[in-house]
């Protein structure tokens, strides 16, 4: 029997934090997750992020929200301060699961990831690259892409994924 191939994102967390805090909102992660599964049927969205032991209680959340959690070791400096860059880790695990999904998602606004959104795109694999931030992502998404439609934004979804603070 041929096990059916779902959809997976891969989700760069600092570039897709960084993108919502940009235009002046946080997401809420529960229902970002739960967008991704009724949008575009992921089933598996891994998160990269740099680990932080103060941040458990995040990474507790995130699991529960049934985010799948790959890390990076932080290198703090006093003139940089958290260095945590997990594009490699991406890249990485997208090739590696590669032949377990019918098609990724790449969330991110950052063009170092150039190579394999056009790998995906150029052999059918890329379902989407969601950019946080309609106004500032990198142009060269655009030209790693087959299609308009290989690309789409979080930025206009503001009234539907903003974390909204509950009152006591």
């Amino acid at each position: 029997m041929k096990k059916i191939l779902e959809n997976y994102a891969f989700i760069d967390s600092q570039n897709l934090n960084l993108g919502i805090k940009d235009q002046g909102w946080e997401l809420d992660l529960r229902r970002f997750r739960i967008y991704l599964r009724e949008k575009y049927s992921i089933v598996k969205a891994y998160m990269f992020l740099g680990y932080m032991p103060e941040n458990q209680a995040l990474y507790d959340m995130l699991r529960r929200f049934e985010y799948d959690l790959i890390f990076k070791p932080v290198i703090r400096s006093k003139k940089d301060g958290v260095k945590g860059n997990v594009d490699a880790e991406l890249v990485l695990q997208a090739m590696l699961d590669y032949p377990l999904y019918k098609k990724a998602m790449i969330v991110t606004g950052d063009g170092d990831f150039y190579c394999l959104i056009k790998h995906l795109s150029e052999n059918g694999k890329l379902l989407k690259v969601l950019a946080p931030n309609q106004r500032k992502h990198s142009s060269l998404l655009r030209k790693a892409i087959s299609s308009p439609q290989e690309i789409a934004f979080i930025s206009p979804l503001r009234h539907f994924l903003e974390y909204k603070k509950q009152h006591p």
